[in-house]
């Protein structure tokens, strides 16, 4: 069997190259703070107050999907959105679509030095200096809707400082620790500060601890909330699943996401969609969405490229099954696991690589008995990665047989190897980082 070939990197776009540049203007890559972008987005003449509705979306797991779905109801509905996401999986255009599509290399290089003049030198970091180019874009540009994913945290991340019509919170779950605290109810309270006196709420499903924060710093602010479970609700059913709230019940069909989590983060999206169009938002539009989003990286199921191809007629008939998700703390594997434990028609098998700065093992434990075996990999031009010897050796302190492997393409021949008696289902996943690699790699 065949192990594709890694293609040789593009030359970096103008975009890219200031982009390196502006990274030399911050010590930190990640400082949590709104000192640098106020100053900053007064320097352009506040666009964050010229903007369309926004919701703004935070939480551990499922921003992502939440902010996709949300996308694609409005579009379905005949309006124009905005939408700033992060972190980018292949190209840093991905992390801007301006008013349905993505912003153009040209376009991101004027936006960038546009706010690097405005900047002035002073210290800013990446993700400060990448909003106040999303909040510049969508201020020029007219749109119906502006979605904002926090990149980390909520309170002091750099999407906080705009005035939402509709704020969301995902669930909550134990990530990013060395900045957001040691606990569940430390990082609810620092997602539940994107919170805004008078500015509906739509809350997922969260642990009793996390609700608890919420709703509390909800009460103290005057902040209405629509809960998952309350005032609206949304389960899987036999037309695919059901969304509940005050105007009654609808039958909708399965979300385009895989994973019966996704039936939930719909719910969400929904919910803010509902509040923010109210009756200009019809089933038809809905489920006509709900079949249209697009998500690449979460749990997604390869089809084709090289990958695909090194597996031959297997691959192509689906005898093996190769599967891709950027989940990459405890609770993303929770879920995982509970589409794992649905997959009992043949044996699992991971390709694994993570952050070194991520709970490796708090990541694999959920998964553990669901798997079979597991090939470990070294993530491609990440300085933080473990290695794919040291997350072997994670793996096997969660239970699972596993080996390194020097590439993602080497782990998938060896696995196809292993599995040549019948059929099998490889999973490749613990980063986001290691996901856009991927895709990039896979075409």
């Amino acid at each position: 069997m065949t192990v594709p070939a890694i293609q040789a990197p593009a030359a970096p776009t103008k975009t890219e190259i200031l982009l390196q540049r502006l990274w030399a203007l911050h010590p930190k890559i990640i400082d949590l703070s709104l000192e640098r972008i106020e100053r900053l987005l007064a320097a352009l003449g506040h666009p964050e107050e010229k903007l369309p509705p926004v919701v703004h979306v935070a939480g551990t797991n499922g921003k992502g999907s939440v902010v996709a779905f949300l996308r694609a109801l409005a579009e379905q509905s005949g309006r124009r959105a905005h939408v700033y996401t992060s972190p980018h999986l292949v190209r840093i255009n991905e992390r801007f679509r301006i008013a349905g599509r993505l912003a153009t290399d040209d376009e991101l290089f004027d936006l960038l030095t546009e706010c690097e003049a405005a900047n002035g030198g002073r210290p800013i970091t990446f993700f400060e200096m990448t909003t106040a180019v999303a909040l510049l874009a969508f201020s020029r540009v007219p749109a119906e809707l502006a979605i904002l994913e926090t990149g980390l945290g909520g309170r002091l991340d750099a999407t906080n400082v705009v005035r939402p019509a509709v704020a969301a919170i995902t669930p909550v779950s134990l990530d990013h620790i060395q900045f957001l605290g040691s606990n569940l109810p430390e990082i609810a309270a620092e997602k539940a500060g994107i919170l805004k006196p008078g500015v509906p709420a739509v809350i997922g499903p969260q642990p009793e601890e996390a609700a608890r924060v919420i709703a509390a710093r909800a009460d103290a602010i005057g902040a209405p909330l629509l809960r998952w479970g309350a005032e609206w609700d949304a389960s899987v059913a036999s037309s695919g699943m059901v969304y509940r709230d005050s105007a009654g019940e609808m039958a909708l069909p399965a979300p385009g996401l895989a994973g019966a989590h996704q039936v939930a983060n719909a719910g969400t999206a929904i919910a803010c969609a509902r509040r923010l169009f109210g009756d200009g938002l019809g089933r038809p539009a809905i489920a006509g969405g709900l079949a249209r989003v697009e998500w690449p990286g979460r749990l997604q199921r390869l089809g084709y490229g090289p990958l695909i191809d090194m597996l031959g007629a297997r691959g192509k008939t689906g005898d093996i099954e190769l599967w891709l998700d950027g989940g990459h703390n405890p609770g993303a594997a929770e879920v995982l696991a509970e589409t794992a434990r649905q997959w009992a028609d043949r044996p699992l098998h991971l390709v694994f690589g993570m952050l070194a700065t991520k709970d490796g093992l708090g990541f694999l434990r959920p998964l553990a008995p669901l798997v079979a075996s597991a090939q470990t990999v070294t993530i491609p031009g990440e300085p933080a990665t473990l290695t794919a010897d040291e997350a072997a050796q994670i793996a096997r302190q969660a239970g699972i047989a596993a080996r390194s492997a020097t590439t993602v393409g080497a782990a998938v021949a060896e696995l196809a190897r292993a599995s040549a008696r019948g059929p099998a289902r490889i999973l490749i996943c613990g980063s986001l980082y290691l996901a856009g690699h991927v895709l990039a790699e896979n075409g």
